[in-house]
């Protein structure tokens, strides 16, 4: 049995049309636009885990089994490369890198798939675990499980880092793999993360094309699209503009809360070679890239300095009354098995089961349910080239440092929901204070019931504003129906919470 179900200690601890949605779907990585031969990608030797321990990664509360899925985990081992730029690596993202030093490798992946073949969508969503807490955690999982499962999709977590593996003197707490599951894990090899990038296109050949050991059970993967979130958005981007274009090796990526930056090609122990500052994503990819952006992520980790326009072939959303970090992502949501209303609610919450504290609530904006419907977008987008829709960008002050906030407290522009439009808190992505990794968690301020009173008189004025916002945001494609009706069913509840008498 996996080792879901959580742990507070551990927890600390805690993204075209045509033509070209076809040559993103060629699924023998054979040739290049242009004619040119894309690369050979290894097969991966594929194994069974000892039986020893169980699989570790900090995932979610339920069982799978309850809501139609299975978990299975397997080790993967060969040889990766390294990388080394043939050019400038300039600001643009136009990499052109060749493959250079090689190491032996052998790593883990954790699969979680449908029960029943009939329920899969044909979508394999490969997410780079995030190691920024010196652990392995799946964040847009977090985010977007509810989606991913509700559309039928395998979902498959990569253990594509050192540090995951081996830990870090930096880590919250020592729950690296080999720290948790020593009888398990202790045969793993890790050579340093500038392998990474080949590592994680194995992975990819190993899906499409097994030999031996099938991680599908038998299930066919049709598209296979990348995800990373924050930590692991910087690896995505470095991958997109220097990897992709070598292999081919999947069909879209959605990079989930990038800062300005990119991670390093190289780095020690091997030569470092640093990525430019704010690089953008490269506009000549024939597979479709999303970039989801918090408001954290926009003006605090500055991603505006690496902000670029919409094309056929890439999308950025910016969301507000959103945070890098939130209490769905990293505690509600942990539960979520079929969307039920209450997690709709917004709440003041300023610790995460009193192992992380801050000095104000965390926030608790609507992040999850735009994130459902990028998830879905980008599905559709990858599947049969149909363009999600294009965000507003948020509104920064001239210098960059701050919002344009509304009357009430909340950010201008962006993408627009019920949660700012019709608002019962201020909900900010700004740094919160205190221990861990407050600073990415925004902040959330209910109104107090006199200040509910006078923007909505009562119960259906308010029922009555959340409707109408919710509606606009169907209407502009950044709902889905399933989401709103869960929202409008929870707010007569969220008006009660507010208003009730001490």
């Amino acid at each position: 049995m996996a080792r879901n179900l959580f742990n507070p200690l551990q927890f600390l601890l805690i993204i075209a049309t045509g033509l070209s949605l076809l040559a993103c779907s060629n699924s023998d990585n054979s040739t290049i636009d242009g004619g040119s031969q894309y690369l050979p990608i290894p097969n991966p030797v594929m194994s069974m885990p000892p039986d020893e321990g169980s699989i570790n990664l900090l995932s979610q509360n339920f069982d799978l089994g309850s809501v139609g899925y299975e978990q299975a985990e397997y080790f993967l081992e060969g040889t990766a490369s390294a990388f080394t730029n043939v050019s400038e690596l300039d600001r643009d993202g136009m990499w052109t890198v060749e493959p250079g030093e090689q190491a032996s490798y052998k790593t883990r992946i954790v699969v979680y798939r449908p029960i029943d073949p009939n329920d899969f969508n044909g979508n394999v969503l490969v997410e780079w675990l995030n190691v920024t807490a010196g652990f392995e955690t799946p964040p847009s999982w977090g985010t977007g499980q509810l989606e991913m499962r509700r559309g039928g999709s395998v979902w498959i977590g990569v253990s594509a880092q050192f540090v995951g593996i081996e830990g870090s003197p930096n880590g919250l707490l020592p729950l690296y793999l080999k720290a948790v599951e020593p009888a398990r894990y202790g045969s793993l090899l890790h050579p340093g993360d500038s392998f990474s990038y080949d590592m994680f296109t194995q992975v990819a050949q190993a899906i499409r094309n097994p030999s031996g050991i099938d991680p599908l059970d038998g299930l066919t993967a049709e598209r296979l699209i990348a995800y990373g979130e924050s930590q692991s958005a910087g690896r995505l981007v470095t991958y997109v503009n220097a990897i992709h274009p070598l292999y081919n090796a999947y069909d879209g990526y959605m990079i989930h809360s990038r800062g300005d930056g990119a991670s390093p090609l190289a780095q020690e122990p091997l030569v470092s070679i640093p990525t430019p500052e704010s690089p953008l994503v490269r506009t000549d990819l024939n597979a479709p890239v999303m970039t989801f952006e918090t408001e954290t992520d926009v003006v605090f980790l500055e991603y505006l300095k690496a902000r670029q326009p919409d094309t056929d072939m890439f999308r950025t959303w910016e969301v507000a009354g959103t945070a890098h970090g939130d209490y769905y992502t990293f505690v509600s949501g942990r539960d979520d098995t079929v969307g039920d209303p209450v997690f709709a609610s917004v709440v003041e919450e300023n610790s995460v089961l009193g192992f992380i504290t801050c000095d104000n609530p965390m926030n608790n904006g609507p992040q999850h349910y735009v994130f459902n419907r990028a998830v879905r977008a980008l599905n559709d987008w990858v599947a049969n080239g149909t363009l999600p829709p294009q965000s507003p960008r948020l509104q920064a002050n001239d210098d960059g440092s701050d919002y344009v906030y509304d009357d009430l407290g909340n950010a201008k522009g962006g993408i627009r929901t019920p949660y700012v439009d019709a608002a019962s808190a201020v909900l900010r992505g700004e740094p919160n204070i205190g221990n861990s990794f407050c600073r990415l968690f925004g902040t959330t301020a209910l109104f107090s019931a006199a200040q509910m009173a006078t923007l909505y008189t009562d119960e259906a004025g308010f029922v009555a504003a959340v409707t109408a916002a919710t509606n606009d945001a169907v209407a502009a494609d950044f709902l889905l129906q399933e989401d709103a009706d869960a929202i409008i069913t929870w707010a007569p509840n969220q008006w009660r919470a507010q208003t009730a008498a001490p």
